[in-house]
């Protein structure tokens, strides 16, 4: 399985047709599959962590991330996501 790595820029196309690139912020592995939680590269620059949207994608086979579509699976991954952030604040 192709890993993602943390700061990897991928170009992504939205519901609109235009491509936005978007930074890999963090990466977790939930039941064997992995995933990625991704921002706007141009947000990246510009705001502080608390403006930016993050979004989380699915790391298929081949490395390329592609949309959650299922709902559950999509409160599993941002709940993780959660969770491992927080572990990092307290940490650090």
């Amino acid at each position: 399985m192709a890993k993602v790595e943390v700061g990897e820029v991928f170009t992504i196309g939205d519901a609109e047709g235009q491509e936005q690139e978007v930074e890999v912020l963090a990466t977790i592995t939930l039941e064997g599959t992995d995933y990625a939680a991704v921002g706007f590269v141009e947000d990246i620059r510009e705001e502080t962590e608390d403006d930016m949207d993050i979004f989380f994608l699915k790391v298929d086979e081949e490395g390329d991330l592609e949309a959650i579509e299922n709902d559950e699976e999509f409160t599993k991954v941002s709940y993780a996501f959660e969770k491992m952030m927080d572990e990092e604040e307290e940490n650090s």
